[in-house]
């Protein structure tokens, strides 16, 4: 489930090929951070592949949310920057990012820290969640294929964000 290997770069590679993929693979969820904190588009659909699945279901769990499993990347990036559209201001940090590269598919584990804070910031939900992502080649370039969200903690109230 998560990148748990003892090593960030496999012995037997390329270094320079295996860190640009390592950077490629950690900027596709930097553009996903981004793109939304941004209400960038573009910037938030370069982060997926055309028939990708990101999965809030496990993170929502933690306070009674049921989020659907969004499927395709028009369908992610409509559903959540109409949500957060004129109501919710946003900023994502990554941190602890791991990357295992297997030809021209990545997974990437890493901790993401969300803040989301209604206009006028009287409510905020705070979260920390655990992200296990795979990842497909698109040129040269890494994109999101799957993103599973789980919920380390929080704080704030969720409800009033997410609905």
């Amino acid at each position: 489930m998560y990148v748990t290997t003892d090593r960030a770069l496999p012995a037997a590679t390329d270094p320079v090929r295996a860190l640009r993929d390592h950077v490629e693979a950690v900027d596709a969820l930097y553009r996903f951070g981004l793109g939304q904190d941004l209400r960038d588009r573009d910037l938030f659909a370069s982060a997926f592949a055309p028939d990708a699945e990101l999965d809030f279901r496990p993170a929502a769990a933690r306070w009674g949310g049921e989020p659907p499993l969004m499927r395709g990347r028009d369908a992610i990036v409509d559903t959540i920057l109409d949500l957060f559209e004129d109501r919710v201001e946003t900023t994502h940090t990554v941190a602890d990012p791991r990357v295992a590269v297997d030809g021209g598919t990545a997974r990437l584990t890493a901790l993401v820290e969300a803040q989301h804070l209604l206009r006028g910031h009287e409510v905020h939900a705070l979260l920390k969640n655990r992200y296990d992502v795979g990842l497909v080649r698109d040129g040269d370039r890494w994109v999101m294929s799957r993103v599973r969200i789980d919920n380390v903690w929080f704080t704030g109230d969720p409800t009033a964000v997410f609905g």
